[in-house]
C-alpha cells in the first residue's frame, strides 16, 4: 500500500434534513480536498440523520437514489473518494443503514450493515455482505458502529486483502472523552491482531428527537497505536496519512504478524455452537 491521506469527520446530522446535511458533507469535502485527501469518510447515517423510529416514513426510494447520485456527483467532482450514510428505502421490506461509496469514477457500492444493534433490529433489515472495497492501490473494510464489536469481522476483512477498516458512527452515548476512552478498550486490538489500519469517526450534536452524539474521531496504526485523535463537542475533520511502510513493517514482523499463524482448523467450534 502506498501512503494515503484520509479524512474522518465529525458531523451533525439532522434528521430528514437533508439539504442541509448535503451542504455540510459538500462543505467538509471541499476542505478534504483542498487538503490533499485522497479519502472523506463521514458518520453513518450522515446524510439523512440517525433515526430507530420510523425510518421508512422519512423519505421515498426515489430521494434515496437521488442521494446516493449527489454524492457519486460531488466524489468525481472533488476528485476523491466518499463514503457516506444515508437511509436506504427499498421499493418493498425495511429499510437499510447503508454506506455509500462513490470515488472520482462513479459508485463503487453501497454497504448494507450488517451486525444490528437492539434498538435497530425493529426498524432497520440487516444486510448480508460484508464491504470489502478496493480504491487506488488500497483495500479497505467498512463497519458500522456496532459492527466494531465482533472481532471476526475485522480478521475476515485482513484475510480478504484489507489494509484499511473504516469505521464510521452514529453512536450516541457518552461524554466526547468517555467514548474515546470506549474505544480504546476495543479498537486497538481491532488494528494490532489484524496488522491493518483503523479509522473511526461519530456523529457530533444534539439532534431534534434528543440523541446526543459525542465528537469522536480517531486513527490506529497496525501496532494498534494511536497517530491520530479528535474530540469535541463540534464539527471537525481529522486528518491523517497512513504510511505504507508502517503497514509493510507491521507485516513483516516475524512475531507482531499473527494472521499467518492461525489454525483455523482449531475454530469450527465458533460456527458448530450456533448450529
Amino acid at each position: 500500500m502506498d501512503d494515503i491521506k484520509i479524512a474522518a469527520v465529525c458531523m451533525h446530522s439532522i434528521p430528514g434534513g437533508i439539504e442541509r446535511n448535503l451542504a455540510r458533507m459538500e462543505s467538509f469535502v471541499s476542505k478534504a480536498a483542498a487538503d490533499s485527501a485522497d479519502i472523506v469518510c463521514f458518520p453513518e447515517l450522515s446524510i439523512s440523520g440517525y433515526l430507530t423510529t420510523e425510518p421508512d416514513r422519512l423519505y421515498p426510494a426515489s430521494l434515496y437514489e437521488e442521494i446516493v447520485g449527489r454524492i457519486s456527483d460531488l466524489a468525481s467532482a472533488a476528485g476523491l473518494l466518499i463514503l457516506a450514510g444515508a437511509i436506504e428505502v427499498p421499493s418493498s421490506g425495511k429499510p437499510y443503514i447503508t454506506q455509500v461509496v462513490a470515488g472520482p469514477q462513479g459508485l463503487l457500492g453501497c454497504y448494507r450493515k450488517t451486525h444490528l444493534s437492539p434498538p435497530e433490529k425493529d426498524a432497520y433489515a440487516a444486510g448480508q455482505t460484508l464491504g470489502l472495497f478496493h480504491y487506488g492501490g488500497v483495500t479497505f473494510g467498512l463497519q458500522l458502529c456496532y459492527e466494531a464489536h465482533f472481532p471476526e469481522l475485522s480478521t475476515v476483512m485482513a484475510l480478504g486483502g484489507a489494509d484499511v477498516v473504516l469505521m464510521p458512527h452514529a453512536s450516541p452515548w457518552g461524554t466526547p472523552e468517555e467514548k474515546l476512552q470506549s474505544w480504546l478498550r476495543h479498537l486497538p486490538g481491532r488494528a494490532f491482531d489484524n496488522a491493518l489500519f483503523v479509522v473511526a469517526c461519530n456523529q457530533v450534536g444534539t439532534t431534534p428527537q434528543g440523541l446526543s452524539f459525542p465528537g469522536v474521531a480517531l486513527c490506529l496504526s497496525p501496532a494498534g497505536r494511536l497517530i491520530g485523535r479528535y474530540t469535541g463537542a463540534r464539527e471537525d475533520m481529522l486528518s491523517v496519512v497512513l504510511e505504507g511502510n508502517a503497514l509493510k513493517n507491521a507485516r513483516e514482523h516475524r512475531m507482531g504478524y499473527f494472521l499467518p499463524h492461525r489454525r483455523p482448523e482449531l475454530y469450527k467450534g465458533l460456527l458448530q455452537a450456533l448450529d
